[in-house]
This record gives C-alpha cells, sequence and structure tokens, in this order.
C-alpha cells in the first residue's frame, strides 16, 4: 500500500539521502546490522543516504530476527516513526558513516530454500543439456527449488573460496568452472503454525523484505553429482546476500502484474493481487587487471515466471513451517534476450561462446581473483529510486581464506 512515506516530495535532514541516484533515500530505509570499525558492538541500523541511523530507539538485540517477526501492522508503523525522524525539520540525530561501518548477516537464518522461478534461465539452461525437451513438463505447474545450507550464507564483502569435489569417475579436485548466480531474496517474517499452509493471497503478511543473492555455483561439480536428486555440494560452499533488508513496504510502488501463464495453474496458486516487483538487477565483474568493475549483464525481476507469493504457497501447502528469518530466494534472474542472462553458464553457453571484457581478457567461467558485483534497484516515474545496495564477492583459491 502506497502512503506518505512513499511520497516523492519528502525529503531528510541527510542531505546525501536527497541526491539524484541514491539507494538509500528516505523513501527506502532498509534495515541492517552493523559494527563500527574498532567497536564489538553489534547494532541494528538504518541507511539513510551515506550514513547509517542507529535504530536502538525501535527496535532491541544483534540481529533483524524480533523485527522480522513482528507483524506487518507493527512494521508498517515503525517504518512511518523512522521517516517522520528522518524527514527534513525534524531534529537532526548522530548518525554513521557508512564508510566506517562494518555490515554483518542482517539475521540468523535457520533455513534457506533456493527456488528456480525464471522460466527463460531454465529454457536455457535445459537448451544446453536437454535440447530436445529443455523445459521438463512440471515447470510450468509449481514453484522448483532445493533446500540450500543456511550455515553457509555469507555477508556481502566476504571471500569465497573456491571449492573442491568430484568431478567424475575417479576424479576429485579444485572446481574449474566456478559461476555466479544473479537473484533476489524474501526474507521471511511471522511463520505458520506446522501442518497449516499459507493461502498466497496472505503471503505477503509472512515476507518481511528482499536482498541480493548470488548463490555461487562449481558447474563441474554440480554436473556429476546433479542427477538424480539436485544441486548438492556444488552449491552448498557459499552464497553471499546483500546486507539490507529492503522493506515490502519500499516495494510497494514497484508492484506489477507478471506475465500470464500460458497452462492452467491450481487455485492454491492463483493470487488476486499483483505478485511481481520491478527490480532490475545487474551483475558486474572486475578481474585483477582491470581497474574498474564492467556490467556483464541487466536483468528485470519482473520476468519471473513465478512471484514470491507462490514459492510462499507452494512451499507451505504440505503443512511445512517457515519461521521469522528463514530465507527464500527465486533462483537465477534472467529474461528473454542474451543480455539478461544471469549467470556465466548462460553467458556463455556452457562455455562456448566466451564473454571478453575490455581489456582483452575473457572468461567462460571465474577466475581466482575475479570480483562480482550485484546491485539492484527500483525506478518508476513519479516515485524515487529505491536502491538495494550490492552484494560483493572475491573468488580466492582454495586455502587461501
Amino acid at each position: 500500500m502506497i502512503d506518505e512515506t512513499h511520497d516523492p516530495q519528502l525529503r531528510s535532514w541527510v542531505e546525501s539521502a536527497n541526491s539524484e541516484g541514491c539507494d538509500f533515500p528516505i523513501q527506502n530505509l532498509p534495515l541492517g546490522v552493523f559494527q563500527v570499525r574498532g567497536e564489538e558492538r553489534r547494532r541494528l541500523g538504518v541507511a539513510i543516504g551515506d550514513f547509517v541511523l542507529d535504530a536502538g530507539a525501535w527496535l532491541s538485540g544483534e540481529t533483524l530476527n524480533g523485527y522480522l517477526e513482528l507483524p506487518r501492522t507493527q512494521r508498517k508503523d515503525l517504518r512511518r516513526e523512522v521517516s517522520r525522524v528522518l524527514a527534513a525539520g525534524a531534529p537532526e540525530k548522530p548518525l554513521f558513516a557508512q564508510a566506517d561501518c562494518q555490515m554483518l548477516l542482517p539475521a540468523v537464518v535457520g533455513d534457506y530454500t533456493d527456488f528456480y522461478a525464471s522460466i527463460h534461465h531454465a529454457t536455457n539452461v535445459g537448451r544446453m543439456f536437454r535440447p530436445d525437451n529443455p523445459l521438463l513438463p512440471n515447470y510450468k505447474h509449481l514453484p522448483i527449488a532445493y533446500h540450500g545450507r543456511a550455515s553457509s550464507l555469507v555477508v556481502s564483502g566476504s571471500p569465497v573460496r573456491r571449492p573442491c569435489g568430484q568431478l567424475g569417475e575417479g576424479r576429485f579436485g579444485t572446481s574449474r568452472e566456478l559461476d555466479y548466480e544473479l537473484e533476489v531474496g524474501a526474507f521471511i517474517g511471522p511463520g505458520n503454525t506446522p501442518g497449516q499452509p499459507i493461502p498466497v493471497n496472505r503471503a505477503e503478511e509472512h515476507i518481511a523484505g528482499v536482498c541480493l543473492v548470488n548463490d555461487w555455483s562449481a558447474r563441474d561439480i554440480q554436473r556429476w553429482e546433479y542427477q538424480p536428486l539436485g544441486p548438492f555440494l556444488a552449491k552448498n560452499f557459499a552464497t553471499s546476500i546483500s546486507p539490507w533488508l529492503v522493506t515490502i513496504e519500499a516495494l510497494a510502488p514497484f508492484r506489477v502484474e507478471t506475465k500470464g501463464h500460458d497452462v492452467p495453474i491450481l487455485p492454491y496458486l492463483r493470487a488476486v493481487e499483483p505478485g511481481g516487483f520491478d527490480i532490475t538487477v545487474e551483475a558486474w565483474l572486475r578481474t585483477r587487471d582491470m581497474g574498474h568493475a564492467v556490467r556483464v549483464s541487466q536483468a528485470s525481476f519482473k520476468d519471473m515466471y513465478w512471484t514470491f507469493g507462490q514459492m510462499l504457497a507452494h512451499h507451505t501447502s504440505n503443512g511445512c513451517p517457515m519461521r521469522g528469518g528463514d530465507l527464500v530466494a527465486s533462483g537465477t534472474v534472467s529474461g528473454p534476450d542474451k543480455e539478461n542472462r544471469g549467470c556465466l553458464l548462460e553467458l556463455t553457453w556452457k562455455g562456448t561462446e566466451p564473454v571478453r571484457l575490455p581489456n582483452g581478457e575473457v572468461r567462460t567461467f571465474l577466475e581466482d581473483g575475479d570480483e562480482v558485483i550485484l546491485t539492484g534497484y527500483c525506478m518508476r516515474e513519479g516515485f524515487r529510486r529505491i536502491g538495494l545496495g550490492m552484494c560483493q564477492g572475491t573468488i580466492v583459491g582454495n586455502g587461501q581464506v
């Protein structure tokens, strides 16, 4: 629901929040967990412009789990209060420069589920490995997913160690086909009682906000192990997430209808209200020999085949209990064109079409020292830009972390 906190004319006494292109204007107000460099204390904070406001006046604890478990009405009330405190004309309060803060994981994540919600990604991957039957018959009827590993979630900026694993019959070694996956994640708010599904039309009452996700993938390990039960060691060595929780309320102006399904879906997946979000996501790459990162892909979250509401409704349709702080990821966000492909597996078409970088280097998969930066933002005429920040990780050789 759009309210006074989304007013594009609203300005903050924090001047950097009023600049065009700012990820964190007063209309955003994402939440995170941070430490001031040199201190051990963990604080809950709100990003505003280039600064962080300590949220201790409203929230307690060292993680956002308590906030995530609040009813949606209370989360909305908190947003309005923080907006009033940061609005132009309100008394100024102490702030911390983001450059002086170390960001931490926003919540203790009990469970992590990764979906496969982009029909463009699923079709592209299917064409590579099953050219005669790229999209399996169940894809258009239910959101496909696998259970990830919460213990290997890391915050943006953490180095990513190149994993080892089985590479084929009688072969064990270091992965040479390391890839990123450009995804959007949703943090679960209040959970559900075991055995009680979450209806699709009430699913967003249980979604507190979103972040960026990089579900790093070792394609050579994955190729050998993923049949018949799906990804395992090729995925669970590291998953990076951006540090700021952009609330579901901040995204209200960017809600969109998703593209229609061309086959009937079951009633428990049919939503009344639009469940898509117009979020532009980008992947940037910088090698050791490059002075700055270059964008290698751009896609839109509105092109996803399944919405977060449908993912959550399906996830709980068998009575599976969700808990505050659980993370649900969308799977690779891709689109209809080559520049929309959200991972190197797609961009290079399984290594046969290398990505050529401006300095003359080429990549089929990631090399040691490569830095991947994911970014995301929402834009709509008549509203301020809302940014998701960034999700960054650098590949290091095995044993170097």
